[in-house]
């Protein structure tokens, strides 16, 4: 090997020699007042990497990183990824028995977590019998564990371990059809294929901009966003380690002012409610916007246009594929669409027989970029129905105008989006079912006002029992499964549609939704 092709030296190294090393990286917004620069981000990381060493951690061994956005996270992550060994981010939103699915299926040897997660992340993590070392960050660490402070004093810093572009870096976790999560494994060169492509060609991200990112860190949409895509040309991001509501994202574009602003529909949808209802926005100097995680209603789209003088550009990414691969463009914006492919991406739509179908045809979107994952960890069989050569299935449905143009039609199956996060009605209807007075339930999603889908359940009680209020389910399964995936709306019936088998008819369901 000639030349190390470690994403840590492009992503962070690289803009020392370039002279930005006092050139703020990250700044956190929310009065924390911390901020790292680029030279700091790549001393800092070189430390991790040395104590990570130091502390016995083998090449290709799982750093999972339960961390909230702030400053220690791109230090963790890269330093990681000099040591050679692979650093996973994990949804913070997310219950102790899925932290210890997740947890146990990676193997991970080692976890970084943000000292306000540790009650509930420390029961699951207790539980896994591979994990040696557990470092909190941001706090005092309780007996046996370290605090980050502790784990990286004295540590030596070490020069990136030589790596090939094809050699895995990290893992994101997706949900599956049946909500089980996903080691999707991705490759040094990825990051760098999603900021030659769509941050370069569709975003046009400068070093003089100010990035602020609503999606997290843990999802792959927001680790480019905030992370990989400013890093690429030496810009600085604005990162918030709280919720994204309407009034926390209103007081970061007033005070922190960044030109570019990265959301999803629901709070795009929530954020021009606030506005029209006060009469007044922000003032930054935005100069555009970007969509992802479900498609953006044309509506809110046209409503952010009138009170900012900008358009949204509305895309498609997945885990899978890291980022955006299918994209409206400046200057190229028509809402109700999913826009054309994103430079570097080839897309098809195919039917049931694999056959592609033709322009004012529904079929299932595939798409092949550089960026595409290297397959799924220990889901081989799931891995080769979804990455078919050059070619990875998305799962959902588009219909392709004879303009080119692409527009969304649904799912495959019946996952279906909740502020960019995947559901399964399966999961969401064992959490319901897990009550001693439920007898059976379905899920299926459903428009809100603004054309944004929820969850809906229609729930059966069984007879004797005292029955439950809609509220104390709902409050159940944010405690079981995660705060997004509640039922927005429960109906309470006396059976179920289904099929002669058995099954639950859910589009019957829909259909009444």
């Amino acid at each position: 090997m000639t030349t190390n092709e470690n994403a840590a030296l492009w992503f962070v190294d690289r803009h020392v020699t370039e002279g930005r090393g006092d050139k703020t990286a990250f700044r956190e917004a929310g009065g924390a007042g911390r901020s790292l620069s680029y030279g700091a981000l790549a001393e800092g990381s070189s430390r991790v990497a040395g104590a990570l060493l130091r502390a016995g951690l083998r090449r290709e061994e799982r750093a999972a990183m339960i961390l909230l956005d702030q400053i220690e996270f791109p230090q963790l992550f890269f330093g990681a990824m000099k040591a050679g060994v692979i650093p996973i981010p994990i949804n913070t939103l997310l219950a102790t028995q899925v932290y210890e699915v997740i947890l146990r299926d990676s193997r991970a040897a080692i976890l970084f977590v943000s000292a306000e997660l540790l009650d509930t992340v420390l029961p699951a993590a207790r539980a896994c019998p591979d994990l040696r070392e557990i470092v909190v960050v941001g706090g005092e660490a309780p007996e046996g564990m370290a605090s980050l402070d502790a784990f990286v004093e004295g540590a030596e810093p070490v020069a990136a371990v030589p790596a090939c572009a094809d050699e895995t870096a990290f893992w994101l976790y997706s949900s599956g059809s049946t909500g089980q999560p996903k080691g999707v494994r991705h490759v040094h060169g990825s990051m760098r294929a999603t900021c030659e492509t769509y941050a370069a060609q569709v975003l046009g991200i400068r070093e003089e901009d100010i990035v602020y990112s609503a999606a997290k860190f843990f999802f792959a949409y927001g680790l480019g966003n905030a992370l990989s895509f400013p890093l690429s040309v030496g810009a600085t991001t604005v990162i918030f380690h709280g919720r994204p509501t309407p009034d926390t994202v209103s007081d970061i574009l007033e005070t922190e002012k960044p030109t570019i602003f990265c959301g999803v529909p629901t709070l795009f949808a929530a954020l021009i409610h606030k506005w029209e209802s006060e009469g007044r926005h922000p003032q930054a100097p935005l100069r555009t916007s970007i969509s992802a995680g479900e498609a953006l209603p044309e509506e809110v789209g046209k409503r952010w246009h009138a009170i900012w003088g900008i358009d949204i550009l509305d895309g498609v990414g997945s885990t899978e594929m890291l980022h955006i691969f299918l994209s409206n463009a400046p200057g190229d914006v028509v809402y109700g669409t999913s826009g054309v492919a994103v430079p570097g991406y080839d897309l098809r739509l195919v039917d049931e027989a694999g056959s592609e179908v033709p322009p004012g045809e529904v079929g299932e979107l595939l798409v092949r970029g550089a960026s595409s994952a290297d397959g799924y960890w220990n889901q081989r069989g799931k891995s080769r129905t979804t990455f078919e050569g050059e070619w990875t299935r998305t799962g959902d449905k588009y219909e392709r105008r004879a303009d080119g143009r692409y527009v969304y039609c649904g799912r495959t199956d019946d996952m279906f989006k909740v502020s960019g996060i995947w559901v399964s009605p399966f999961e969401v209807e064992q959490a319901l079912i897990a009550h001693p007075a439920v007898l059976e339930a379905a899920v299926v999603a459903r428009p809100d006002d603004d054309g944004l889908d929820k969850p809906q359940a229609f729930v059966v009680l069984k007879p004797g029992q005292e029955p439950p209020t809609a509220e104390a389910l709902k409050d159940m399964v944010k405690t079981t499964i995660g705060k997004w995936k509640y039922p927005r709306w429960i109906e309470f019936v006396d059976d179920l549609p289904k099929t002669a088998t058995g099954k639950i008819q859910r589009f019957k369901l829909r259909e009444g939704a």
